[in-house]
Formats: structure tokens, sequence, C-alpha cells
């Protein structure tokens, strides 16, 4: 697992920053329903869904979220009130 810290930030238009990482730098800690199975909403889209994912940053692990409509979605967490974008 990377630390990842602000020296790993890359600026963005949309968020207040972005992390390229990659599936092996982050930690896989799925939440008891997700490990059953089990989806957060029937339709499989919305605003805040919880990716099972976690991020090594600034000495604190963050739980990702994934905000999914249509066929695109996109991966961030929040770190003292900044957004981050995770690819």
């Amino acid at each position: 697992m990377k630390e990842f810290t602000d020296a790993d930030v890359l600026p963005s238009t949309v968020f207040d920053g972005w992390i390229q990482a990659e599936r092996s730098e982050l930690v896989y800690d799925p939440p008891e329903w997700m490990a059953r199975g089990l989806q957060e909403t029937s339709s499989g889209y919305g605003r805040k869904l919880n990716s099972g994912l976690k991020i090594h940053f600034n000495g604190k692990l963050y739980r990702i979220y994934t905000t999914i409509f249509s066929n695109a979605g996109t991966c961030w967490f929040t770190s003292k009130g900044k957004r981050y974008s995770v690819s």
C-alpha cells in the first residue's frame, strides 16, 4: 500500500485535485453488506456510492466513493473539506 501525500496531488479543473493510483496501491475494505454481494442502490447508480476501496492519504485512510450515472463513473474522496478525484 502506498502512502499518498499532497505532493502526489495533480491539478484539476473540477476537483481540488486528483491522484493517479494503481489498484494495488489501494486497500480493499468493503463494508459487511458489500462483502455479501449486496448493492447500495437497486439500480447501481448514485451520487455517493461506496466503492469498497480506501486510500492512504497524509497518514489516514479515506473511503473512496463513486458517482455513477449512465455508463460513466468518477471515483473520489474528501480530506479536510477538499474533494480529490482518484483515477
